[in-house]
């Protein structure tokens, strides 16, 4: 009996560690009260998320099964090396995020590629709205199908709604919706006003826009290149710990050692220290993103 409450007081304090560093919740509910406006809120940047990283018609009930399933093989492993309930649980809890963690990267991947892709956008259309003679939108549209894949079908939706309505403030806001980027929102805003109030400023703003996003981007490369050596070093957290697990198991009384109470709670708050290292390397290294401030 006093075993079973000591597991569940632990499992209670790791699940309250766990939301309080991953989903920033400060009370001791079970979940933090939502009004209305909140979940609106939350829905709409989940979806703006998903788009972001190329994933706006990713299926809910499959991420939900390949976090379940991740969770078990997690769960499974831990205890068959710790031979423990408490072990198999924060693993679990860990591998739970690795699909999160994977979409995280695909949308940095994802953002990278676009916001590299800007500048030599934002010169073509710079060229043919003054050179060529096009109007904004016909400029827009036709960069827009030589933008990186990833970006096409954001143009694509966003020329449907032109060729619909022919009102370029909804085409706008769709195309800024889609792309769900700062630079998307920059450019689309400086293209909107130009569209509406005309005037022949346009390619300064565009050029002082080009250099911006050159220097940005640019700034970017070189803050994640200085980076490389930290971001391998980081794997060494999970590494080096896994390999003395298993060494462990080969010495002295091997994994029965791990089943005793002292081993147990050992084994339970290294796991904690290295989760906890894990999230806390990557936050430190996460390079700041650049706020939406037309945001649709």
């Amino acid at each position: 009996m006093t075993r079973l409450a000591i597991s569940v007081i632990a499992a209670t304090g790791v699940f309250y560690l766990y939301t309080a560093f991953a989903y920033r919740w400060t009370s001791l509910s079970i979940a933090p009260s939502v009004n209305p406006t909140q979940s609106r809120a939350a829905k709409v940047s989940v979806e703006q998320w998903l788009s972001q990283a190329g994933l706006q018609d990713v299926n809910r009930k499959e991420f939900v099964a390949v976090v379940t399933a991740l969770a078990v093989a997690g769960a499974t492993i831990a205890y068959a090396l710790f031979g423990g309930v408490l072990p198999a649980f924060v693993v679990a809890v860990f591998a739970a995020t690795f699909p999160v963690a994977s979409y995280r990267k695909q949308r940095a991947s994802r953002r990278d590629r676009a916001r590299e892709a800007w500048p030599r956008m934002l010169e073509e259309i710079r060229l043919l709205t003054t050179s060529v003679g096009r109007s904004v939108p016909q400029a827009l549209f036709e960069v827009g199908e030589r933008a990186p894949d990833e970006m096409r079908p954001a143009f694509e939706h966003a020329h449907r709604e032109w060729a619909l309505s022919t009102d370029f403030e909804r085409t706008i806001a769709v195309l800024k919706s889609r792309l769900g980027d700062a630079t998307a929102d920059i450019t689309c805003e400086t293209l909107l006003t130009a569209h509406e109030l005309g005037g022949g400023d346009l390619a300064k703003r565009l050029d002082a826009l080009i250099e911006d996003r050159t220097t940005d981007t640019q700034g970017r490369k070189d803050a994640t290149s200085r980076q490389a050596g930290a971001r391998f070093a980081r794997f060494f957290v999970l590494v080096v710990p896994i390999g003395m697990a298993l060494a462990g198991m080969s010495i002295g009384n091997g994994r029965s050692a791990y089943q005793t109470p002292t081993g147990q709670a050992v084994v339970v708050a290294a796991l904690l220290v290295i989760v906890v290292c894990w999230f806390w390397a990557g936050r430190i290294m996460a390079l700041p993103e650049e706020r939406r401030v037309f945001g649709s």
